[in-house]
């Protein structure tokens, strides 16, 4: 069984990973179930502390991952109609120009829902469509820092020549 959850958490593990660029994953939830595998194993030495703070971690970039883009996207002036952009061009750039459509469908999603709004006002669209890629940047940024944490635990955890190294780093 030791086998099978070791498998299991690197390969969710490194599918959290992915899932922090590719938005139909949930990135740091799928790193978090590795952790938990990597947990149940019977030579884990991951505490039951470190278990309950990346928990915490998980449910805190979550939450920020969700309402980061909106609060963004108003905070640099942007409508609902700019929010809502934003939204459709993450999965319309996903599904029609990957990889490069990932990074650039916020933008001008924003920029077509502001534009949608109000068309006399090109520079607040821009300004919006900034706004909407900057937590873009942001919430990927704090989404890879969870997921890669939790694989570094993971590997130190199930591959005993690294226990050592990676305990005396943290």
């Amino acid at each position: 069984m030791d086998i099978t959850l070791t498998i299991l958490a690197f390969l969710l593990s490194v599918a959290g990973i992915a899932g922090c660029i590719i938005p139909a994953l949930p990135g740091v939830v799928l790193s978090y179930a590795g952790l938990l595998c990597a947990w149940f194993t019977s030579y884990s030495s991951l505490s039951a502390t470190a278990i309950w703070v990346w928990l915490a971690v998980t449910v805190a970039v979550s939450v920020a991952d969700y309402f980061l883009p909106a609060w963004m996207t108003r905070r640099f002036g942007g409508s609902r109609a700019g929010a809502i952009g934003a939204t459709v061009g993450v999965f319309a750039g996903f599904f029609l120009f990957p990889p490069l459509g990932i990074i650039l469908g916020p933008f001008f999603g924003a920029v077509l829902g502001e534009l949608l709004h109000d068309k006399r006002d090109p520079g607040k669209a821009l300004l919006v469509g900034f706004g909407s890629f900057l937590s873009f940047v942001v919430g990927t940024g704090l989404k890879l820092a969870a997921a890669l944490g939790m694989f570094i635990h993971v590997v130190a955890d199930t591959w005993t020549p690294l226990k050592g190294w990676v305990g005396g780093l943290f």
